[in-house]
């Protein structure tokens, strides 16, 4: 059985150029759920109160997927471009369980 998984990355201080850099392989990654059926939201935190932050960044992200088990889910954020190339200073994954809509 699987269920689904929070994602929540927090950037790096002064990580928007790494973001951008790494995030072609971040968002393949993303598709490849979407494609299998498996991602349910997935977007960044925007470090100001604007959909577009600029020079400002981003806070983090949040991802929402499904996975077999949360070592699965584990395995999947500490290989994500976000976390290796250093956009992320801190992911936490922890299981969720979807209620609304």
């Amino acid at each position: 059985m699987t269920m689904y998984y929070a994602i929540i990355g927090e950037d790096s201080p002064n990580s928007l150029e790494k973001r951008q850099k790494a995030r072609p392989e971040h968002l393949a990654r993303l598709e490849q759920l979407k494609n299998e059926g498996r991602l349910l939201v997935a977007g960044p935190f925007p470090a100001i109160d604007s959909p577009d932050p600029g020079p400002a960044g981003f806070s983090g992200s949040l991802i929402v997927a499904e996975f077999p088990s949360l070592a699965e889910a584990q395995a999947w954020a500490d290989a994500d471009p976000y976390r290796t190339q250093g956009v992320y200073q801190n992911v936490k994954v922890m299981p969720f369980k979807v209620t609304l809509p």
